[in-house]
């Protein structure tokens, strides 16, 4: 069975966006070092107008590379599919996208896209372990995502932490409520402007 991960990148207060959905510069790393995440140089997990290739340090890219090509599919709020109108219906990684939501998929939007909508958070999960098979299942952070770890559906918590201090904003566990217990860390990977953490959900 796949492994449910919750990833964001977030900072060091615990807030993956600011009140208007803008992320600062928790994703200037991404951008900051000379080595591309993709084995080759090439464009595949870029979809910005300037096409310039993400280029992290080694260390960021000897982390993030073999996390990216592990996941199969990708679970997310209505919200961030609404901002990001779904990359347009190509996934930075993975090649399904499972997005949770009491609303359906908009209409005559992207229909080659493997995007499923399903209204319900246990459902989500099954329907996205299904397409992932034996790979990775990426839960965003935020609300949907912390109702998803609130569930006990989440195997790993995953954090890109940028030292930055936003003070308030959307928060990576959402509205979560109660401790929640995770293990000590097992990966710990400091990259140029960027810890790399990632813990098992304590059961």
């Amino acid at each position: 069975m796949s492994t449910v991960i919750m990833h964001n990148v977030v900072s060091v207060d615990g807030f993956i966006a600011d009140e208007n959905d803008d992320v600062g510069p928790l994703h200037d790393w991404y951008f900051n070092g000379d080595t591309p995440i993709t084995r080759v140089d090439d464009q595949q997990y870029d979809h910005s107008e300037a096409g310039s290739g993400f280029r992290v340090s080694r260390a960021s890219a000897e982390y993030v590379r073999p996390m990216w090509e592990a996941i199969g599919t990708i679970v997310m709020g209505r919200t961030f599919f609404d901002l990001m109108n779904g990359w347009e219906g190509r996934p930075p990684t993975g090649d399904h996208v499972v997005v949770v939501s009491h609303r359906p998929k908009p209409e005559g939007w992207h229909p080659e896209a493997s995007y499923h909508f399903v209204d319900d958070l246990r459902a989500a999960i099954e329907k996205a372990r299904e397409l992932a098979g034996q790979r990775i299942v990426a839960v965003s952070a935020g609300d949907v995502g912390g109702q998803i770890l609130a569930a006990g559906l989440v195997d790993e918590v995953a954090m890109d932490v940028v030292p930055v201090v936003f003070g308030s904003g959307k928060r990576y566990f959402g509205g979560i409520d109660g401790q929640h217990l995770l293990e000590d860390p097992h990966v710990v990977v400091q990259g140029d402007g960027v810890l790399h953490l990632r813990f098992r959900v304590r059961r």
